[in-house]
């Protein structure tokens, strides 16, 4: 599969070696000829030296012959621009990045106009991604996915767990609730669990419930999501704007710290009712002068990591109860989570991911192999992959705990969605014609066909 990738930031960087890890054919573009340079050599990536927009640069790097465009430029007109020439001169499909309110809120628009197949909204994404995991403790994260009916729960086991050395056949019988362990971290390596599985301290696992549960499903795992009344966000850009407007008008105390006047003036004028603090000086001075300690959590959303992480170590060793943290490069995320554990959120990672789901999505499609969805979770070492059951499928109706219904290695039926409703399994559950069936499997798993889950 031909790829082509558009700018060269964090963002397209990062991509650019995730892709050719996966050994595609790609091509990146930056007007930078050293960042085209650098990555070209430390990949096996082709690369051109231009403006993305144009037409003669995009003919350079194969547009009349790809299978798709991705634009991650820091401007969305760019990126508009880049998806539109490349789909004239040829290429199959296209991907941008949007990050201005006025271009995400016109983002269908744009879609049906200019036939632009995928938008990836980091700022808004990021806003929804906090607000989910506001109140929640720095050992575990919600992650949603299939229109947030069904959430992932990361969550790092605590020598304290009330699940720390029990079995997982023994957790779903004393909790009776709709939740499935699917995989496993454990000294860095994957695991996907069957239920003899034994959970030990300093296991990441990631959990597939069902929204509706959730509340009875945390309480279960022995994590309270506290109530939270105040509120500091450090960083009024667009991301903290896209936030205030989720959490505006729910009798919440709303205080934003900002670096820029201006700013500042438009925050105040069109969040009344919030507290907007201008924070040009010593970050440390507006943060005690603010009695930032006394909050019930400190969100910082400003686009520089170091200060980020000033602002995290600050609110920890003030024992502030929520701490999400914005940071954007991974040794920065590693350095957090050496020190505490903390709830971190990444603008460039989260783009990545879906942008990668974007090219696998397309490439299943384009292959009719049967995969709908596609999701990487447990730090990309598995895949959810959703599947439509069709009638040739060699174990409908059979129970999944049933001896003829034989999984490979490695995979496990992660959940079921049927005339609409949500089916966590257990081993009396059948998977039946017209099913819509989601699959957690190790990568190395290649599954791309319902069928092939079975030995």
């Amino acid at each position: 599969m031909k790829i082509i990738i558009v700018g060269l930031g964090q963002t397209g960087t990062a991509l650019a070696a995730a892709l050719s890890k996966e050994h595609y054919d790609i091509t990146v573009i930056d007007k930078d000829k050293s960042l085209v340079d650098r990555i070209t050599d430390k990949y096996n990536v082709n690369g051109v030296t231009g403006s993305g927009a144009s037409r003669e640069t995009l003919l350079a790097a194969g547009a009349d012959s790809a299978d798709a465009i991705i634009a991650v430029t820091a401007v969305d007109e760019i990126n508009l621009l880049s998806c539109m020439q490349a789909k004239a001169t040829g290429t199959k499909r296209s991907g941008a990045r949007l990050q201005m309110p006025d271009f995400v809120h016109e983002s269908e628009s744009l879609r049906e106009q200019y036939s632009i197949d995928y938008f990836v909204k980091p700022k808004s994404d990021i806003a929804e991604e906090i607000y989910r995991n506001i109140g929640m403790p720095g050992f575990t994260k919600l992650e949603g996915f299939w229109g947030d009916n069904i959430q992932i729960i990361d969550l790092n086991v605590l020598e304290s767990s009330p699940i720390n050395g029990r079995s997982l056949a023994d957790i779903k019988q004393s909790t009776k609730l709709d939740m499935l362990v699917t995989s496993v971290i454990r000294n860095n390596k994957l695991i996907i669990p069957d239920g003899s599985f034994e959970i030990k301290a300093g296991d990441n696992l990631g959990i597939v419930a069902s929204k509706s549960e959730m509340h009875n499903i945390l309480a279960s795992l022995g994590i309270a999501k506290r109530a939270v009344k105040r509120i500091v966000i450090v960083g009024g850009g667009i991301t903290g704007e896209y936030l205030i407007d989720l959490l505006y008008g729910q009798g919440k105390s709303i205080t934003v710290l900002e670096s820029e006047v201006q700013r500042c003036r438009e925050l105040m004028e069109k969040y009344p009712s919030a507290r907007v603090v201008y924070s040009g000086g010593d970050i440390l001075d507006v943060l005690e002068e603010e009695r930032v300690s006394e909050a019930d959590c400190i969100i910082s959303l400003t686009d520089n990591d170091e200060t980020n992480l000033v602002i995290s170590m600050y609110a920890w060793s003030c024992g502030i109860p929520s701490v999400i943290t914005r940071v954007d490069r991974p040794e920065h995320v590693r350095l957090l989570h050496g020190v505490n554990i903390d709830i971190t959120v990444s603008p460039t990672e989260l783009s990545v991911l879906k942008m990668m789901r974007f090219v696998r999505n397309y490439e299943m499609r384009n292959a009719k192999n049967g995969i709908g969805k596609f999701y990487n979770v447990a730090g990309n070492r598995a895949e959810i992959m959703e599947f439509t059951a069709s009638g040739n499928f060699p174990c409908l109706d059979v129970p999944i705990a049933d001896k003829a219904f034989r999984l490979k290695k490695d995979i496990i039926v992660t959940s079921i969605i049927r005339d609409g409703q949500l089916i966590i399994p257990s081993g009396s559950t059948c998977i039946k014609e017209g099913d819509c069936v989601i699959i957690t499997a190790a990568k190395h798993c290649l599954i791309r066909n319902l069928n092939e889950i079975l030995k």
